[in-house]
C-alpha cells in the first residue's frame, strides 16, 4: 500500500513539475505568436575534437509559421534546413536529406521549433527526450534522441542538441548540435519579428 501511495505521490509530481516546464516555455516563447515572419543574424562555430581553431563563419537566420526554419551560413554553401517533418543539411555546398518521421532523433526537434513558431501553443511537456532548466534568465532545452539499438545509436548524427531561450525577450539565442567529433553551434542576434 505504501509503494502505490509513494508512486501515485511520483506521479502527480512529475505532472505538476511538468506544467510548471510548459508554462515557463510558452512564456519564454509568447512573442513568436504574433509573428509570421523572424529573421537574425547568426554566428556558425564548428569545434572538432581534433582540430585546435574552431571555424567561425556568419548568417541568417529566418523562421516562417507554421514550420519552416532556415540557418544559411558561408554565402548560402552551409545551410540547416526544416521545412514540416523534412530536412535538409547543406555542407560545403553537399546536400543530405532525411526527414523525423524515418529518422526518428529529428522528431522532437521538429516538435521542439514547431511550438517555438506556434509561441508555445503545442505541447512539448510529453517529450521523453527532452529536459528544460532555467538559468540566468534563460530557458535550456536540451533533447537527447534515444536510439532504439546499439546500431541506430552508431548511424545517429547527433548526440543531443542544446536550444537557449532568452526568456525577457523571448528571443532564440543558441543552437548547439553535439555529435562524436565535437559540436556545431549556432549564437544568434538582432531580431526582427514581422
Amino acid at each position: 500500500m505504501k509503494k502505490m501511495v509513494f508512486t501515485a505521490f511520483l506521479s502527480i509530481c512529475f505532472c505538476l513539475m511538468a506544467t510548471a516546464q510548459q508554462t515557463d516555455f510558452q512564456k519564454s516563447v509568447a512573442r513568436y505568436k504574433k509573428s509570421h515572419h523572424i529573421t537574425a543574424t547568426v554566428t556558425k562555430t564548428v569545434h572538432k575534437k581534433a582540430i585546435t581553431k574552431d571555424a567561425v563563419d556568419k548568417g541568417t537566420l529566418t523562421m516562417n509559421q507554421p514550420a519552416e526554419v532556415c540557418i544559411s551560413c558561408n554565402e548560402g554553401k552551409d545551410q540547416l534546413i526544416m521545412q514540416g517533418s523534412q530536412f535538409t543539411m547543406i555542407i560545403k555546398g553537399r546536400k543530405h536529406t532525411t526527414n523525423s518521421q524515418t529518422n526518428p532523433q529529428f522528431a522532437s526537434f521538429q516538435t521542439v521549433f514547431e511550438s517555438i513558431l506556434a509561441g508555445g501553443d503545442k505541447d512539448i511537456s510529453k517529450l521523453t527526450d527532452l529536459t528544460m532548466t532555467k538559468q540566468n534568465g534563460l530557458l535550456i532545452l536540451t533533447i537527447t534522441p534515444q536510439a532504439k539499438s546499439k546500431k541506430a545509436a552508431r548511424r545517429m548524427l547527433f548526440s543531443s542538441f542544446v536550444l537557449t531561450i532568452d526568456t525577457r525577450t523571448s528571443e532564440l539565442r543558441t543552437l548547439r548540435m553535439n555529435d562524436r567529433a565535437g559540436y556545431t553551434e549556432y549564437t544568434f542576434s538582432n531580431y526582427t519579428f514581422k
